[in-house]
């Protein structure tokens, strides 16, 4: 099952009857922009107790076509690394 923004927003907006739902969206939009643009200038996005993501650069390397076996230099990219915090992963890995 996956979950998305709408989902999220609806679930808040029962769990806090006070806030406006358009001001619940403006809020969760704002925070994807914060942690987006963190990430992309290389800073490290920490929920305290709950998780955590990094961007890591991967170099540019030369790397094997598998079919052909031909050499291709592959550019430098950027990649995410997610860790949730151990109380989430005990909550995840409880048996029901």
């Amino acid at each position: 099952m996956s979950v998305s923004k709408s989902d999220i927003i609806n679930t808040i907006s029962k769990n806090f009857p006070n806030l406006y739902k358009k001001d619940i969206i403006k809020f969760f939009d704002i925070f994807l922009v914060e942690v987006t643009k963190a990430l992309s200038n290389g800073e490290r996005v920490e929920l305290r107790d709950v998780m955590m993501f990094e961007s890591r650069v991967q170099k540019k390397r030369i790397s094997l076509n598998p079919r052909t076996l031909e050499k291709i230099e592959t550019p430098e990219k950027k990649s995410i690394l997610f860790k949730c915090s151990k109380e989430w992963k005990k909550k995840l890995n409880e048996k029901k």
